[in-house]
């Protein structure tokens, strides 16, 4: 079952994905040159069970590491790209979607 993300919009987030330009250094499946091998591949994001490798993978966690990834995992080279947490819950949205 695919976790809900509370104000969460799949569509408008996969399009947010390629604004903040996280293709740069991440492969997302169905955004635009999304096609970066910096940070993981993003294809199955759906069915890990860790973000980051150490937060359970739940909604709550998800948005607030898109929001500052250093926040919560200082010297993290995922860099914060100045997203919003409102912007952050549908990029979620969309990420639960892959399988």
């Amino acid at each position: 079952m695919q976790p809900r993300v509370a104000g969460g919009d799949v569509a408008r987030g996969r399009l947010l994905l390629a604004q903040y330009q996280c293709g740069a250094c991440h492969r997302i499946p169905g955004v635009d040159n999304a096609r970066g091998m910096v940070g993981p591949g993003l294809d199955v994001f759906g069915r890990r069970s860790y973000v980051a490798g150490f937060l359970p993978n739940y909604p709550d966690a998800l948005v607030r590491w898109i929001v500052d990834p250093p926040a919560l995992k200082p010297g993290t080279a995922m860099p914060a790209m100045g997203v919003s947490a409102e912007d952050a819950r549908h990029m979620a949205a969309y990420l639960y979607s892959l399988k």
